[in-house]
């Protein structure tokens, strides 16, 4: 019993050759493709191949130089549907026995295999009989050539040689030497087809790190290899893809030739033709786009060369430009590695990677500065290395999914070192768990005790400046008193004496007492009450309160507090200290004439809340750009007097209130305006 195996794409083929034939003496093998029959060309298994194809293209006779080269001894029966003489001519060069129309006819075909072991000692005989006794048959059967279970080798010929360039082109996409491969390329297709010139023109490869103006360099192509043509013309030779050969191919993806009507009636490609000596132009593609060119010239003959030849040469070229794109996407990938590897290595933070399997992938040299052991001899990072508490939390991490952020570590062996550590998972795409982990850390030590250095001396600072405004200003208020002490003994008889001295002890007592009220509601951090009292009196009391520091008799308060009285909530001392703050400060901006306007209305704070705001107004020249910033800083004063913690006592007090104190943004002409803001759940209305 003979073994028949049928390569086709569907089986009802393989059911119509096995309705053809008896089954006692030919088992039928069905195979879709030649990969699955692998085994049973290979181990001799099959007695005879019958292949379904269309040898219409050459996809045909590569499948059935495939087939050709995993069983060198199986003969051949070709089946085809459309014929075209040439491809049946390569196919029979190819080693096919018979080649015969579809549908499959059970006399013919049980003619031709009996034929086909009638006399296997004498292949020719076979041959020539079987093909002098089909010439008459109903069936058209094409004129079969060398027997393919012959064992001479095929002879060496075009279609020979371009069989070998066909199995060259699949190791192309392997190499990831660029220039080499191109080379060896031109040199081969050069000996089979005998090419006299050709140069191979790429375009520039551009990365996500270039300039902007690198997509333009990209529309350029340079020369990347050549054959038969001179070093020193493609060192200065370009082609473009937005005009001349390279322009045709890029809008036309197919071959272009030189005396073709395109090229002919363009004398910028007449030009590039003629400098490289070249035929015919090819496009190089990577089933996306255009990614070069490559120029032919005819044979060393001057024979030019035919469809076919191009044909392949333009799909050998495809396959090419897919090998061109994966060395770039390699070289990018090296150079975004090498950079990113880079940067992680010059971080002043520690960077370990580790995998699922607590592998460590990659630590820079922070890391292992940090983490290594002394005893190790080696310089790589192991998870083991890493401490207990750290490794218990990438671990976790890698189970659970979710990172851990900004937690502060302190070692063991190294007391007074801090480091602030970093997990975060690397899930891939349609992963419930992450692939690997990052683990950051970083030394706050030297950082910690330098702003522990700056907050100290921040504060000297601060107590240079208030012990200085301190003395100061008790120095103001004690000279009255000291010099009166000193003249007390002589003139305490004298009425105006002692009446000079109520007032100097009076004015003392009163700066002092601000002073101290000053002190303390800057000490305070939390309201010591909260009373409901309405505000229309606080604001009377606060403006008299003023005026004991300011006193001028023309001073004036006019504020509008509507038809419904407003209760606050809060401190009233406080709230009296801040306003009167802001009162006297508004009464000093203009000495001599003070007048005080005071505006109370609400404002959306855009959350569903209300914000009470009291706008103060003085009549003087307003406030500096320079002021309206500093002024509610401590010790800011433009005057000579006074410790220049007005506002900020009142800010404070404010803000203890849950309120913000600003200054309005001056504007040139106007007066100046302080504005409180106080929230309506400490401020209600009555009617």
């Amino acid at each position: 019993m003979k073994t028949l195996l049928v390569l086709a794409q569907h089986p009802d083929f393989a059911d119509s050759v096995s309705a053809a034939l008896n089954p006692e003496q030919y088992r039928i093998i069905h195979r879709s493709n030649v990969e699955e029959a692998e085994p049973f060309l290979a181990h001799g298994l099959a007695d005879l191949a019958i292949l379904d194809v269309e040898l219409t293209s050459v996809q045909g006779t590569w499948f059935l130089e495939k087939l050709r080269r995993r069983g060198p001894k199986c003969p051949i029966i070709i089946y085809t549907g459309a014929r075209q003489w040439e491809w049946e001519e390569e196919a029979y060069a190819q080693g096919a026995a018979h080649v015969l129309s579809k549908p499959v006819r059970a006399r013919t075909l049980n003619v031709l295999l009996d034929r086909l072991w009638a006399t296997p000692s004498n292949p020719l005989a076979v041959a020539t009989t079987s093909s002098q006794s089909l010439l008459p048959a109903p069936i058209e059967v094409m004129r079969p050539a060398e027997p393919a279970f012959s064992l001479q080798p095929a002879p060496a010929g075009p279609s020979h040689t371009l069989g070998v360039l066909r199995d060259f082109s699949g190791i192309l996409t392997h190499s990831l030497n660029l220039e080499a491969m191109l080379k060896q390329f031109l040199m081969l297709l050069r000996e089979i087809v005998s090419i006299n010139r050709a140069a191979i023109f790429l375009r520039i490869p551009s990365t996500p790190f270039e300039e902007a103006n690198a997509a333009r360099e990209t529309r350029r192509l340079r020369a990347a290899a050549s054959v038969g043509l001179s070093a020193g013309l493609l060192e200065h030779f370009e082609l473009s893809l937005d005009s001349g050969i390279g322009g045709h191919l890029f809008r036309l993806g197919r071959i272009l030739r030189r005396n073709g009507e395109e090229a002919r009636t363009d004398p910028e490609t007449r030009k590039e033709f003629e400098l490289l000596g070249g035929q015919v132009a090819i496009p190089i593609l990577d089933r996306e786009t255009v990614m070069g060119v490559a120029v032919f010239d005819g044979r060393i003959t001057g024979e030019p060369l035919v469809n076919s030849e191009l044909e392949l040469i333009f799909r050998l070229l495809e396959q090419l430009g897919l090998a061109v794109k994966n060395i770039w996407l390699h070289g990018q990938l090296t150079g975004n590695h090498e950079m990113m590897a880079g940067i992680l290595r010059e971080l002043s933070s520690a960077c370990v990677l580790v995998s699922r399997d607590l592998a460590i992938l990659h630590a820079n040299k922070m890391a292992r500065k940090y983490f290594s052991r002394a005893e190790r001899q080696s310089g790589e990072l192991e998870f083991s290395d890493l401490p207990q508490a750290l490794g218990a939390k990438v671990y976790q991490v890698l189970k659970a999914g979710s990172a851990i952020t900004g937690f502060k570590y302190e070692p063991e062996h190294l007391p007074g070192t801090v480091y602030n550590v970093n997990i975060v998972p690397f899930q891939r795409p349609a992963s419930g768990l992450p692939a690997s982990v990052l683990l950051m850390a970083e030394d706050l030590t030297q950082s910690q005790q330098l702003q522990r250095l700056e907050i100290e001396a921040a504060n000297l600072r601060l107590v240079k400046t208030m012990a200085d405004r301190l003395t100061h200003e008790i120095g103001n208020a004690m000279v009255p008193l000291s010099t009166h002490q000193q003249l007390l003994a002589d003139k305490w008889k004298d009425p105006e004496f002692r009446a000079s001295l109520d007032a100097a002890l009076a004015d003392g007592v009163k700066r002092v007492t601000r002073l101290i009220n000053q002190m303390r509601f800057l000490a305070r951090d939390a309201l010591l009450a909260a009373d409901a009292f309405p505000l229309s009196p606080l604001i009377e009391e606060a403006f008299q309160e003023a005026r004991k520091y300011q006193p001028v008799k023309a001073a004036q308060l006019k504020y509008e507090t509507g038809s419904t009285p407003i209760v606050l909530t809060g401190d009233r001392a406080a709230l009296k200290h801040a306003l009167a703050e802001v009162m006297l400060n508004a009464l000093q901006a203009n000495p001599t004439d003070p007048k005080i306007g005071v505006r109370l209305h609400s404002e959306s704070t855009g959350n569903g809340k209300e914000d009470l705001q009291i706008e103060v107004q003085d009549n003087g020249t307003g406030f500096t750009s320079e002021a309206a910033q500093k002024a509610p800083a401590p010790f800011f004063t433009t005057r000579n007097v006074g410790l220049g913690l007005g506002l900020t006592v009142s800010r404070k007090i404010i803000e203890t209130h849950h309120g913000r104190l600003e200054i309005v943004s001056p504007k040139s002409g106007e007066a100046g305006v302080v504005r409180i803001s106080l929230p309506l759940d400490a401020a209600s209305t009555h009617k």
